[in-house]
């Protein structure tokens, strides 16, 4: 097939108006199976480029800028999978939370400007006025979704400086919609830190690719690898782009949108966000620190080393103060990303390909149990931990999704978690003991002492949310829509099928890796 890579990224910001049209017209249910089905075809075409082994497209674009592609390589390919898995999952899982959330939003609306009744309340509810505002409301959301979805392969993809921060930019913008328009509290005002945030990361991030393309006279991939980038360009640029992607990281010192961001933002969102938008800071420390600065690489190790564990530590401990569940795993992201800097800082084949199979797993996870709380949301009314408990007995199904969402989170076996953190340990601790170096020793076993924080916060939720006394005021809760389980099932069932046979990502990570630090 041809331009694979290119319908994969550009079909779905194509057809984004189609999906909203489809909203419009015929309801939820439409806008919702064609972006499954866009999601679908496109998920599927690239996992058939990636089993090939590296794939790329080139094409022209502009003497300014240089050449416009896009790479699938041991790298970009689980990256790539997973992102766009996710997406097509949670397309059919937006549908009944969505529709709770625009009926709450219709409600506040009307409240806000009509002096209403309890009875006038339930007849304009069940008037024609709320399906045609849900119908409105699904198309816009759908089509944000799409665009959303783009913006993060496209990222992943993307062979040139210049490309990589316009489709990095283009995450931002869905997303801050997303935000401001279906998330909850103050709304308005979160997604505008979190614009605020993260574009001022973008920029940093646009700084340091600056000073690399025009020190070479180029912006394209191949062609700085093979340059010479002089000294100190490659240290300003190192910086820049380390803080850029720290803050897209939401690493510790740059962590402080996160909590509001993800308690804002619409769970499904949410369960993009903080598993597969994030970790794209990781993917942008791969490709542009590791492989195109290795000596920098080298010397600034240590640093993400320590900058890991300092975020593994505080998300940890302040997930254990947090009785809004989706804040909490908002923190425990933070957590997470801390892995992934400890990872990205080991200097070791193992590690650094830990450091990808602890994103894959944490994508699973994480995305298990941000789905998890959209269920309590929906189908429960809260999102205080201190007010559920007992109800694996009245949502079994839910609770065993979440159970694995949080045994991939502690890294415990059979589920993918296992593999990626023990490569990650591993991978420093060799590099620890080739070194003697004592700071990575010591920082080696305090990660050690993290994952049993991990562990800690984990099992408080899951003891809080499913276990102990049932609340009198729960006796009647059910477990959610199919809508809502099945992809939470299909999730489940991945991260064990991967935490069982790694070799599905890691026959391509391997290989990479090796290349990358020259083993």
């Amino acid at each position: 097939m041809d331009f694979v890579l290119l319908q994969a990224v550009f079909l779905p910001l194509l057809l984004s108006p189609l999906a909203y049209m489809l909203g419009r017209k015929f309801g939820t249910n439409a806008a919702m199976w064609f972006t499954f089905g866009l999601l679908l075809y496109c998920t599927v075409i690239i996992i058939q480029a990636a089993i090939g082994g590296t794939y790329e497209e080139h094409y022209q674009w502009t003497t300014l800028f240089g050449e416009f592609g896009f790479l699938l390589d041991g790298l970009a390919a689980p990256f790539a999978i997973i992102i766009y898995v996710l997406c097509t999952i949670l397309a059919i899982y937006s549908k009944p939370y969505m529709i709770h959330k625009f009926e709450h939003l219709f409600k506040e609306h009307y409240h806000k400007n009509n002096d209403a009744s309890e009875g006038q309340t339930t007849a304009i509810i069940e008037s024609s006025a709320l399906k045609t505002y849900i119908n409105n409301q699904s198309g816009l959301y759908f089509a944000m979704f799409l665009v959303f979805s783009m913006g993060m392969l496209g990222t992943v993809l993307s062979t040139n400086l210049i490309e990589f921060y316009i489709f990095f930019e283009v995450m931002l913008i869905p997303s801050f919609f997303l935000i401001a328009w279906y998330g909850d509290g103050a709304r308005r005002r979160i997604a505008l830190m979190f614009f605020f945030w993260t574009h001022v990361g973008a920029v940093i991030l646009l700084l340091g690719f600056l000073a690399i393309g025009l020190s070479i006279g180029s912006f394209d991939f191949v062609d700085i690898i093979e340059a010479e980038i002089p000294q100190d360009v490659v240290i300003i640029s190192a910086v820049a782009i380390l803080i850029g992607l720290g803050v897209k990281l939401a690493a510790f010192i740059f962590h402080i949108w996160l909590p509001y961001a993800h308690g804002a933002a619409p769970t499904p969102i949410s369960a993009l966000l903080s598993p597969a938008m994030i970790g794209i800071g990781a993917y942008g420390v791969f490709r542009l620190i590791i492989e195109f600065l290795p000596q920098t690489y080298a010397d600034l190790s240590i640093v993400l080393t320590v900058w890991g564990v300092a975020t593994m530590f505080y998300g940890g401990a302040m997930a254990l103060m947090q009785d809004d569940i989706k804040r909490f795993l908002a923190y425990s992201s933070i957590s997470q990303m801390g892995y992934l800097l400890f990872g990205l800082g080991s200097l070791s084949v193992y590690g650094l390909a830990g450091t990808e199979m602890m994103y894959i797993s944490h994508a699973l996870g994480k995305g298990l149990l941000f789905m998890t709380a959209g269920i309590l949301i929906v189908n429960v009314g809260t999102r205080s931990i201190a007010k559920l408990g007992g109800l694996a007995g009245k949502m079994p199904i839910t609770a065993v999704c979440a159970v694995i969402g949080a045994l991939t989170i502690m890294g415990v076996p059979p589920t993918s978690g296992f593999m990626g953190e023990w490569m990650l340990f591993y991978g420093a601790l060799e590099t620890a003991i080739e070194e003697g170096n004592d700071l990575r020793s010591v920082m080696f076993a305090l990660g050690l002492v993290a994952t049993v924080l991990t562990m800690s916060y984990m099992l408080w939720m899951l003891k809080r949310v499913f276990f102990g006394k049932l609340p009198e005021n729960l006796s009647n809760v059910k477990d959610g829509s199919w809508y809502m389980l099945v992809p939470m099932m299909v999730l489940a069932g991945f991260t064990i099928v991967v935490g069982i046979y790694p070799d599905i990502f890691l026959s391509q990570i391997m290989p990479y890796m090796q290349g990358v630090l020259g083993v």
